[in-house]
């Protein structure tokens, strides 16, 4: 599939009322989260299982990303069957740079099936404005 016609099908999905926005690191569901409460769920109550999922281009990533970080690239062509091949009942903290590609990557998820995905409100621009340990490299 080539890339402009996966992003086109991608900014086609429906957002369904149950993504909501919520905070805090107890909750579940499909939800945003701002970097602070992600910092917190990620290093002061990790859930167990816990996927931290990281939806930008391997040159960002290397640039830096969050501790644990996988790197799933939103704009491969094999993306949405990567997605699917994924656990549907584990933890995610899911990121992008600036919470666009993680927005629409947590739109397709639900539609997946996947239950509990805390996708990071600004992505590591905000997580890195808040001052958050990354790793780099």
């Amino acid at each position: 599939m080539q890339r402009r016609t996966f992003v086109s099908m991608m900014l086609a999905l429906p957002f369904a009322g149950a993504v909501g926005v919520s905070c805090g690191g107890g909750d579940t569901g499909l939800r945003v989260i701002d970097a602070d409460d992600a910092a917190d769920y990620l290093f002061e109550s990790p859930p167990e299982g816990l996927v931290v999922l990281d939806v930008r281009t391997p040159e960002e990533y290397a640039g830096g990303r969050l501790p644990d970080a996988e790197l799933l690239d939103f704009y491969r062509a094999d993306f949405a069957d990567r997605l699917a091949e994924l656990p549907k009942d584990v933890p995610y903290l899911l990121y992008c740079r600036s919470g666009n590609r993680s927005g629409q990557t947590r739109a397709l998820m639900e539609q997946m099936g996947f239950t509990d995905v805390a996708d990071v409100d600004g992505g590591i621009n905000a997580w890195l404005s808040a001052g958050h340990p990354f790793v780099t490299g």
